[in-house]
């Protein structure tokens, strides 16, 4: 593959086969002179990952900088790795997943199944689009919940999804965020943090600010900086203006009721969802927290977020317990001001 397609797409195996056959080490890539211009380009990915958010790209790549957009990639990886922050993948692999897609429209079909391979997706060509399994299509439109994406709206042959080439693109979208994603944060050592000590303590100075501008005062008198990383990464899509899965959803309203908020307060968190409907907003919230049911329900336990793919990975505080109401009152005795009683705190 040439290194003109590795620079739009470097997180193919093909990418880090070129590189390892180059020969260039990771300490060169961030320590030598020569590579100045990848490390910039890195270090501007994750900030445009979180400035300004994520936009189709369709501009070529001059021949100059190929070499330096393809190393800028795993330098992006490593800053974002080093600051182990949730919201922050999920920023850049949303980035990095929509900038492949927009380069894919020009691509040609052989070129898209061979990238769908890569992602574990079963992709064929069919009648001028193409053909996706059901269970990948099912597996990478769990967060996409219009009519448009539902199962039942699909032409289903011998348990395959028919798709126009766009609707296609569009699904290997969230596979390339969801591949990304599963491949971070890396373990990242003492010395290439030092490496990038005023990088990191620019990027988290972005990250924070931005983090300021959640609406924590529509979600009344809790906590955000108790929330595990589940919770923590489902209100951050509500907040991003992105849909969530229903088990997310009923995942977080059941979490935000036992750790304290009323109906109306959960209400005001759902109002920034894309597909948001109030009339079934206010019954499912109603139904959930056991005011129109006989049931009052609690968010589901860790191993279940992680059957449904919505636990983004453990932290410290994850190892050591079970259900995400545990971590919020672990992570609240840690934060607790020394010497003051469980009675004096609030």
């Amino acid at each position: 593959m040439e290194l003109a397609t590795l620079a739009k797409y470097p997180f193919l195996r093909e990418a880090s086969a070129f590189i390892r056959a180059e020969k260039v080490s990771l300490e060169e890539i961030l320590l030598e002179p020569a590579y100045a211009r990848a490390r910039n380009l890195g270090k501007a990915r994750v900030l445009e990952a979180l400035e300004r958010g994520a936009a189709s790209d369709r501009i070529a790549i001059a021949p100059a900088d190929q070499l330096a957009q393809l190393l800028a990639y795993p330098v992006s990886r490593i800053l974002v790795s080093a600051l182990e922050d949730t919201y922050l993948i999920r920023r850049f692999a949303l980035r990095e997943a929509i900038a492949a897609e927009g380069r894919l429209e020009s691509e040609s079909d052989d070129f898209a199944i061979h990238m769908a391979a890569q992602l574990a997706m079963d992709l064929r060509r069919e009648d001028g689009g193409f053909r996706l399994h059901f269970t990948d299509f099912l597996r990478f439109t769990n967060t996409m919940r219009d009519a448009p994406w539902k199962l039942i709206n699909q032409r289903v042959d011998r348990g395959y999804v028919t798709l126009q080439r766009a609707k296609a693109l569009r699904v290997m979208r969230n596979a390339i965020q969801r591949h990304i994603e599963e491949g971070l944060p890396l373990p990242v050592n003492d010395d290439i943090v030092t490496a990038f000590r005023a990088d990191l303590r620019e990027i988290r100075g972005i990250l924070e600010a931005k983090k300021a501008t959640f609406k924590a005062e529509d979600i009344g008198k809790v906590s955000i900086t108790r929330f595990p990383p589940c919770m923590y990464n489902l209100l951050a899509q509500i907040q991003n203006h992105e849909n969530v899965p229903h088990m997310g959803r009923f995942a977080i309203v059941a979490f935000l009721h036992h750790i304290g908020l009323g109906n109306e307060e959960i209400f005001r968190v759902f109002g920034d969802v894309p597909d948001f409907a109030a009339d079934v907003t206010k019954y499912q919230i109603e139904h959930i927290t056991g005011t129109s049911s006989p049931t009052e329900y609690t968010p589901p336990e860790c191993a279940t977020m992680k059957s449904y793919g919505i636990c983004p990975g453990p932290d410290r505080i994850c190892l050591t317990i079970k259900h995400p109401l545990q971590y919020y009152r672990v992570k609240g005795r840690e934060q607790r001001p020394r010497g003051e009683s469980a009675s004096t705190a609030t």
